[in-house]
């Protein structure tokens, strides 16, 4: 009688053992995956979605740079992770959150970046940012405490260097990035971080990357859907949230005829009720849970 082969195992070389090999590699992939990789310093909120969702945005990095500016951009050129120029005898860096290729801790990527716009020779880019075990967390490159001062744009004219002509390719490459990019901004005023509009065509919506955890977020959300007060006003529908680096963004349809200035003051109105409804204690009504669940069915992940 033969030798059973159950239980044996795939052949070393075979397709299917190939196969397993990379599923375990990316299960431990994703296992060494912080669930809030920009945990830990205050423009978290705004780093996920500069990250996630934003077109076209840069802010300074609050870094010390000893002399040399570096800033932190949604994508640049190629979507590269680094790049460094020099302008009028300064020396500047940047670094890309929206990038081709990133290990499973983004937050290492950026400080991994972060260090090399720091030294690299003008003229250099990095396609690829790579941490390893000698790579500071992202708290000790930059300032753990500021928040972002961020500047959007409504195009990528901003890839070009001021005073040189570009070649025809890169020419090029800028005006096609330019007729895709959807119209967007942060609206500012009290209690406001994170909050972001975008025209998508036919409607416009607002994204606020929120920094409570998820379940006391959805906790305060349903305690206002239940007292119908999960809305910015007239012109404005909740539509639901997604999850984006461990933390949850509550997402609304806006009418896209009005200015996204004019949704500042309603969502400075919404975030005061949502901070209140943060501080309430105890259970939820049976009304508050049906709420909480039909929110929950409206979720969905981006990573």
């Amino acid at each position: 009688m033969g030798k059973s082969k159950r239980n044996s195992g795939p052949k070393q070389g075979s397709n299917r053992a190939a196969l397993i090999a990379a599923r375990e590699a990316e299960r431990a992939s994703l296992e060494a995956a912080p669930v809030r990789p920009f945990q830990g310093v205050a423009a978290e909120c705004d780093l996920v979605a500069m990250r996630e969702f934003v077109p076209s945005a840069t802010a300074v990095a609050p870094v010390d740079a000893s002399g040399r500016t570096i800033t932190i951009a949604t994508v640049l050129p190629g979507a590269v992770a680094a790049l460094v120029r020099e302008s009028d005898s300064a020396v500047n860096g940047f670094v890309g959150l929206q990038v081709q290729a990133h290990s499973p801790n983004i937050a290492a990527d950026l400080a991994s970046a972060l260090e090399w716009a720091r030294q690299a020779a003008p003229g250099e880019s990095l396609d690829a940012s790579i941490p390893d075990g000698n790579t500071p967390a992202l708290s000790e490159v930059l300032d753990p405490s500021a928040q972002l001062d961020i500047t959007v744009y409504q195009d990528f004219n901003w890839w070009l260097p001021e005073g040189l002509e570009p070649a025809p390719d890169v020419a090029a490459t800028v005006e096609r990035a330019n007729q895709a990019i959807m119209p967007s901004a942060r609206l500012e005023g009290d209690g406001l971080v994170a909050a972001w509009w975008v025209d998508a065509g036919a409607k416009a919506h607002l994204r606020w990357v929120r920094p409570e955890s998820e379940d006391d977020l959805m906790l305060a959300l349903a305690r206002l859907h239940a007292a119908g007060d999960l809305t910015l006003g007239e012109g404005s529908r909740y539509a639901g949230s997604f999850r984006a680096h461990g933390l949850l963004v509550p997402v609304f349809d806006l009418d896209p005829e009005m200015h996204p200035t004019e949704w500042s003051l309603p969502a400075v109105t919404f975030g005061e009720k949502l901070n209140e409804a943060l501080t309430v204690d105890g259970p939820l009504t049976s009304e508050q849970l049906r709420s909480r669940d039909g929110l929950r069915g409206r979720q969905v992940t981006l990573r």
